[in-house]
């Protein structure tokens, strides 16, 4: 029986492309069934992670603006 991670990447205070590109490092030690929660401030992680997600075959759980930090959760299901 494997036990899934859940992972935050804190991203906070960093500009395209540095959160997709904490969110790649992140995943590259994932297995199948992992969580990784994104923290980023730069706005234009909504839209980036959308487009890596579908690129890598993974799924977007939640995008969520909670004022300080936008909070993005994602279920990694491919590998």
């Amino acid at each position: 029986m494997s036990v899934e991670e859940h992972t935050i990447v804190d991203s906070r205070g960093s500009a395209c492309p540095g959160p997709i590109t904490d969110l790649a490092m992140a995943y590259r030690r994932s297995k199948v069934g992992d969580v990784i929660e994104l923290w980023a401030t730069d706005p234009g992680v909504k839209p980036d992670v959308g487009a890596w997600a579908a690129k890598t075959g993974n799924r977007v759980v939640s995008v969520e603006d909670q004022g300080d930090k936008i909070v993005v959760v994602l279920e990694i299901v491919k590998r």
